[in-house]
């Protein structure tokens, strides 16, 4: 069996020199840069728009004491758009203390945005998050992957896209009975699932 990506694209953040008073007025670029999704674990933001925050990948502070002084508060370069269960998982954590290494010795963080984030992790073919190397398996802990809301929100946007097909071909072939009852089964997994969320 095929598993699916763990994300089908890595976002990248625009150059944004804009000079802000606050790092959430950067909300609206980033949420753009993040298509919309969760920058750590790729929950489109759909369902929860307003849990949504704006996270520092460097830290401001570790123990209470201020910690990022190589950027501003405001750096757009240092913000990741993140559900509120990454970035209340993420906190102020940063394990290899230096400011300029994020990770060491398979503890620490890769940036959302780079590249190479994408080889730590993958998707069981029901949606669970999963880890692929000792790395992703620290950044897999320490964000709590294994919620069940990581699965529930990917099987939702699953369905939603399955649904918008068996749709659009359920109108072509003029409500053939079999492609009828694929879109009311699929529905039904639909309701499931949000029901399942809501529970959450």
């Amino acid at each position: 069996m095929v598993m699916p990506d763990f994300r089908n694209t890595t976002p990248k953040r625009r150059t944004i020199t804009t000079i802000v008073s606050f790092h959430s007025d950067h909300r609206a670029d980033l949420r753009l840069d993040f298509s919309e999704r969760c920058g750590y674990c790729n929950a489109l933001d759909s369902w929860k728009v307003t849990y949504y925050e704006i996270d520092h990948f460097i830290p401001q502070k570790r123990n209470k004491m201020p910690f990022l002084t190589i950027k501003s508060n405001t750096d757009y370069t240092n913000l990741v758009y993140a559900c509120r269960s990454c970035n209340n998982s993420k906190r102020n954590k940063w394990p290899t203390n230096d400011q300029n290494v994020p990770n060491l010795n398979d503890e620490g963080f890769v940036d959302p945005c780079d590249d190479d984030y994408n080889i730590h992790f993958e998707r069981s073919s029901k949606g669970q998050i999963r880890y692929s190397t000792d790395l992703g398996k620290w950044i897999h802990n320490a964000l709590n992957f294994g919620k069940p809301q990581h699965e529930i929100l990917w099987n939702l946007e699953e369905l939603r896209m399955m649904i918008d097909e068996i749709e659009a071909l359920n109108t072509k072939l003029n409500s053939h009975p079999k492609v009828q009852g694929l879109l009311l089964n699929t529905y039904r997994n639909f309701v499931d699932y949000v029901d399942q969320f809501r529970t959450l």
